[in-house]
């Protein structure tokens, strides 16, 4: 904006440019950003956002996030990932899912054919039903 629009132009002579006498327009009165959080602004913080100031939980020293990385697969998705070569051969096909980045196979879906598993963990229920299919589970490391 150029400065013959700007407001000011029309405060030029008025003493205060509208900010008040009294008050007056000064740079941070209440301090910047969130300043006075536990303080003068507590009302505020705790009516807009409870629960901003403080712990909660446990702490957990030296946290690594490849201990718990364990990604999934459902019993379902089992017979898309048969190799191509095994696929149309009559033998039993064998799925390695520690290879493909899975680590635990999950008991949702059915299975029709018999299919060997191998996986770090695998649950009650995919064990149940691949035994069922006439397949087979093997826990490796």
């Amino acid at each position: 904006m150029t400065t013959a629009l700007r407001k000011n132009r029309k405060k030029r002579g008025h003493v205060s440019a509208g900010h008040g006498r009294v008050g007056k327009h000064r740079k941070h009165p209440s301090g910047r950003g969130n300043a006075g959080g536990q303080h003068h602004h507590r009302i505020w913080f705790d009516k807009y956002h409870p629960g901003y100031f403080g712990k909660v939980g446990m702490r957990h020293f030296h946290f690594k996030k490849n201990v718990v990385h364990k990604p999934t697969c459902n019993v379902s998705q089992l017979t898309n990932m048969i190799p191509e070569t095994d696929a149309a051969s009559a033998k039993v096909p064998v799925v390695d899912l520690t290879s493909k980045g899975v680590f635990k196979l999950l008991g949702k879906g059915f299975i029709a054919r018999p299919i060997i598993v191998k996986a770090r963990f695998i649950s009650r229920i995919a064990e149940k039903k691949l035994k069922a299919a006439g397949g087979a589970c093997v826990v490796s490391a």
